[in-house]
This record gives structure tokens, sequence and C-alpha cells, in this order.
């Protein structure tokens, strides 16, 4: 491992974009539920009354929040302010197509992602999952890699705890407790702006931020919310220069 992980006894993940690839099929049913409500409840601005950005409005708004946060957070940036029951059928409209897309196919987890859990685990560091989805248990599962865990505090454990959403850090520190780990001790390793300023919050002594979509700023946004480092991919968080001495 490079010598960041090193000064760190646990590890935190969260999981849509950082250890699958869902991240894409939650943007992709957002737009769909987003895009339809604006149609219906079009902003008052003409030029707020552009469609949903899959990526730009996703990542800004969105990733890493609940369905309820995420959703109020969007419409806030159109200037729209909806009745909580347009907000929760929007909320539940995402969930109802996110389901759907889910079963049509399973989701990988990625490679890279992967090898660092393997070198994890095999240096014996208390690895947790850490979302706000309620999917995450089975999304990690049908990857193969929900084992690698030793611990996973989902959206449904979230709601059942009373946990605010990111930025805060609770799911975070939740995560951490359930390893046995003070944050000051632990890493967060996570692609939203949201979840990186949450480990930042949370006093966790190493924040890696993944920058899945290398946008002329993602890197840079993730900095500025609280990451330590920024890696494109997880296996840049191995130092290969140690297997090539081995050969």
């Amino acid at each position: 491992m490079i010598a960041a992980l090193r000064t760190v006894e646990a590890v935190v993940f969260d999981t849509d974009g950082v250890i699958t690839d869902s991240a894409r099929l939650h943007a992709a049913a957002w737009k769909t539920a987003f895009d339809t409500c604006l149609r219906d409840h079009p902003p008052t601005d003409p030029e707020l009354r552009r469609p949903f950005d899959a990526r730009d409005d996703y990542l800004r708004y969105v990733d890493g929040k609940s369905r309820m946060d995420g959703a109020s957070s969007f419409f806030a940036s159109r200037g729209l302010q909806l009745p909580a029951d347009t907000v929760h059928a929007v909320a539940a409209s995402k969930e109802q197509l996110f389901t759907q897309r889910l079963r049509q196919g399973g989701i990988d987890a990625y490679p890279g992602t992967v090898r660092l859990l393997h070198v994890l685990r095999h240096e014996g560091l208390p690895l947790a999952a850490a979302s706000a989805s309620r999917h995450a248990g089975e999304l990690l599962a049908g990857a193969g890699v929900l084992d690698l865990f030793d611990a996973l505090v989902d959206g449904g454990e979230s709601a059942r705890l009373g946990l605010p959403g990111k930025p805060d850090p609770a799911l975070f520190l939740e995560a951490a407790r359930r390893l046995g780990m003070p944050a000051s001790r632990a890493a967060v390793v996570e692609d939203a702006l949201a979840g990186v300023e949450a480990g930042r919050r949370g006093g966790f002594g190493l924040v890696i931020g993944v920058d899945r979509t290398a946008g002329p700023d993602s890197g840079a946004a993730l900095l500025r919310h609280g990451a330590d480092l920024v890696v494109r991919d997880l296996a840049d968080l191995l130092d290969d220069r140690a297997d090539d001495e081995k050969e």
C-alpha cells in the first residue's frame, strides 16, 4: 500500500461509485424522475428549465445523499419550492426506476477496488461499507465482495437509527464504531462531494476522494470539500513497485 494508507488502522468505504459501478444507474434513474417533474413544474427562470445533468447535477446535488435530501437539494438549485408530497413522489419514482434497472442486470465491482480490498484484508485492516442506499447489501453481494467487509451500514440501518445524511458524518462514524475504531485512526473512501466533506467533518485520519468522472474540476472539487488525496482508481493506492521488486 502507499504510505498514506499505512497511517490508518481501518477503512470505511462508500459503495456507489467507489466499490460498485452503480452510480451510473442512480444518475440515470434520477434524470428520468427529475426531467419528468421539471416538465410538470417548470422553474420561473427560463435558464433554470434545462434538463437534469446526469454528471454535474448528480455529483453536485444528489450523489451520496438520501433520496429526499438529494431531491430537495436539486429542486432548490432550480429555484423550486415544491410540496413535500411532490418531492416524495419524485424520490419514489427514482427508487422504482433504479430497482427496475438493477433487476435487468448485475452490477460489477471495480477491479481496482477489489484488488485494494484484498490487500487490506491481507494486511489485517478492519473494513466497513457505508451507504445512504438501501440497496448497498444487495449490490455488494451481487458483485461478490460483501464477505470482504466486517460491517455494513446501509440506508435501511441509517433510517432505523435516525442518522442524518451526508455531509453530516454520522453514517461514517457509525461504521467506524462498528469496527471498534475511532475516526482519527480510520480512513474514509468516497467519490461524492458530500461524502468527502462528511469524512472531514467526522475527524477521520485520512479522507480519500475517488474521481471517476475525471472532469475538468472534479478532482479539485473533491480536494476543496475535504479530501486529503484524490485518485482516479483505487488501484492507484497500491504501490506496484513492491511487486516489481519481487519479480
